[in-house]
């Protein structure tokens, strides 16, 4: 695996690990995530056999921490400030979104990125509050940072479990038309959610209809110094987006002037959120100074780290205290949908930047990593988190090597909480509202509509039942979605695709089925074959079941045949088998069909004129290993 060292260029020319097979150190992408992906008795870099194999399995980050470069420190503090300067003014707007107050936000910012630097196997990932995952808070943690704690706990201990227990594969039933629905109506409610921000009104209901008619209804009642400023932060926040996505990437043979420039342009574009938050803290701070105040502030943020404690199971209240049973109970179906769209969101996100950067992730091990970051998060009075897309993309841009990046990005969160809450103070609400609604954008996949039009309309069902049922009930709309879905699978397996065809000038009837066949297939196997075999006006002799695409069948399916081969019987006509599977072929010959016959290919079939009633047929295939074992009566 010795391959040679190959540097890109990062941003402002900086040399970045090359993301193809020539990476770093012997291994597949100079970073912990090819590192990370072979978990063999060997170290990729030397020949030692490890001696904690069961340990490099669990923590990944002792498979890329002995490999650590003086190189990739320069490159993981650029990605992690970058990230950081992105993170902490998302964080605290997307409490806002979560109904809690801001500094919960940034309570859910650092544990996160420390616990995956430990147990990630994805070197670009990052973990911390999302517009996703904000909303499913507001839905189930009904605005109390008790609720939400506990939520986190909850979910962290599920997703443990499923790592632990393998299950990462249950995501696989959540199709891609049921998340684009749920992400793309998200991106509406979330980002309509804060037009009462960037309008100054007050008292706007949280459910969709009731907003969009409240905030149509006052609209008169706008306040001009937020609406200014917000319309402006999103102008500013658009092109800043625009231009970092049209920069051309500099390389070390440019001018120095010209590797300045860029740098300077990159450093701005890829700050934007934080870049257009300072200012109009500035500008707010500017009229506080003047005697007059023309927007919403954030107002008093506590300062200090969050205590290190147990998450509440009770709350009190003025009516009494709320046991743990009477918690969960109220979360609901919250307790499924929190942690599996968590789930759901940071695996797409591992997968889709391990693809793009040439390294493997461990599903299951990204399962613990979700578990423990959510477990210890509820320590430290965190909301449910999970992997962000935008900032796991400023990450990846920036030439981040390996997790230890995230250690940079969860530093610089306590230090904001540490020593620059006080600030916060002065940042308007209009401006943290723009840069949600810029980072929600995004999601909405309009294209989605057009393609599934063109490609398969009648996936546009679920995906048109999740979208608009989740402005009704987010959890509703995911449900039905899921539900479509299965339907439409279990659908396909009932009414699988059968051709039928007439061969050798009619006296044969091929019948080709497509998929497997399993018990709800069995009555449309049957009419399709009764239809044109026992009603047509000249009947064939013989019908022929190519079974060259099934590879199962079930107990019922067998039942199903035997049926079928008797009633063509009677009507004189023999059934054939042809191009069978090893273990459907052996299914078959265990069942003692009477009259079962079947050929090694289709060709052999229409030479031998299929077989009468009651006839022999070829013997069974040879690559069958127990047919000879078989009494002979067995083999028709």
């Amino acid at each position: 695996m010795g391959q040679s060292r190959r540097l890109r260029s990062g941003p402002g020319g900086a040399p970045r690990l090359g993301t193809g097979p020539e990476r770093a150190g012997g291994g597949r992408a100079g970073s912990s995530g090819a590192a990370m992906a072979a978990p063999g008795p060997r170290q990729r870099g030397g020949g030692r056999p490890c001696p904690w194999p069961a340990a490099r399995r669990r923590l990944p980050v002792l498979r890329w921490l002995p490999r650590y470069s003086p190189a990739w420190l320069r490159l993981d503090l650029v990605a992690g400030l970058s990230v950081g300067l992105t993170v902490v003014p998302q964080a605290l707007a997307y409490a806002e979104v979560a109904g809690l107050p801001p500094e919960y936000g940034l309570y859910s910012s650092f544990m996160g990125c420390f616990v995956y630097c430990f147990l990630g196997t994805a070197k670009d990932v990052t973990l911390g509050p999302t517009a996703i995952m904000s909303l499913l808070v507001s839905s189930y943690a009904f605005h109390e940072p008790v609720y939400a704690i506990l939520l986190t706990f909850l979910s962290g201990c599920i997703q443990l479990a499923m790592g632990l227990l393998h299950l990462g594969f249950l995501l696989d039933f959540i199709s891609c038309p049921v998340i684009k629905g749920f992400t793309s109506a998200a991106s509406i409610t979330i980002s309509f959610n804060q037009i009462k921000n960037i309008l100054g009104l007050r008292g706007i209901p949280r459910q969709f209809f009731l907003q969009v008619f409240e905030t149509l209804r006052r609209i008169g009642e706008t306040r001009a110094g937020d609406a200014v400023l917000g319309l402006a932060c999103l102008a500013v926040l658009g092109g800043l987006r625009a231009m970092k996505s049209r920069l051309p990437r500099a390389t070390r043979v440019e001018p120095l002037p010209v590797r300045v420039s860029y740098l300077i342009v990159w450093t701005t574009t890829t700050a934007r959120n934080a870049l257009v938050v300072l200012f109009a803290g500035l500008v707010a701070y500017s009229f506080q100074v003047m005697g007059s105040q023309p927007f919403t502030l954030t107002g008093s943020i506590p300062q200090g780290l969050p205590a290190f404690r147990l998450p509440r199971f009770s709350m009190a209240t003025p009516n009494g205290t709320i046991p743990f049973p009477s918690m969960v109970e109220d979360m609901g179906v919250g307790l499924a949908v929190v942690p599996l769209m968590g789930l759901l969101e940071t695996i797409a996100i591992a997968k889709a930047f391990a693809s793009q950067n040439d390294y493997r992730i461990d599903p299951n091990q990204e399962l613990l990593a979700m578990g423990f970051a959510n477990i210890l998060g509820s320590f430290v009075s965190s909301y449910p988190i999970t992997g962000s897309f935008g900032r796991t993309a400023v990450n990846a841009q920036s030439g981040v090597c390996t997790p230890a990046g995230g250690l940079i990005t969860g530093a610089l969160v306590l230090l904001s909480l540490a020593y620059l809450t006080s600030l916060f103070y002065y940042i308007p609400k209009a401006a943290l509202a723009a840069v949600i609604i810029s980072a929600v954008v995004p999601m909405f996949d309009a294209g989605i509509f057009r393609t599934l039009w063109r490609v398969k309309r009648l996936d546009l069902v679920p995906l048109c039942v999740t979208f608009l049922l989740c402005f009704w009930e987010i959890q509703y709309g995911i449900m039905a979605g899921m539900l479509v879905s299965g339907i439409l699978l279990l659908y396909s397996v009932a009414r699988p695709p059968i051709k039928v065809s007439e061969v050798s000038d009619g006296d044969m009837l091929l019948v080709q089925p497509w998929s497997s066949l399993h018990f709800p297939a069995v009555e449309c196997l049957r009419d399709a074959v009764c239809s044109h075999a026992l009603t047509a006006a000249s009947p064939p002799r013989s019908v022929i079941l190519d079974c060259c695409h099934i590879s199962s069948i079930d107990y019922t399916v067998v039942a199903g045949l035997a049926e079928l081969l008797q009633e063509l019987h009677k009507h004189g006509l023999s059934l054939a088998f042809c191009s069978l599977q090893d273990p459907v072929l052996q299914v078959l010959l265990s069942a003692d069909l009477e009259g079962f016959q079947h050929f090694p290919s289709r060709e052999e079939a229409e030479r031998c004129g299929g077989a009468e009633p009651g006839g022999s047929g070829a013997a069974p295939s040879a690559s069958t290993s127990q047919s000879s074992l078989l009494p002979a009566g067995l083999i028709q």
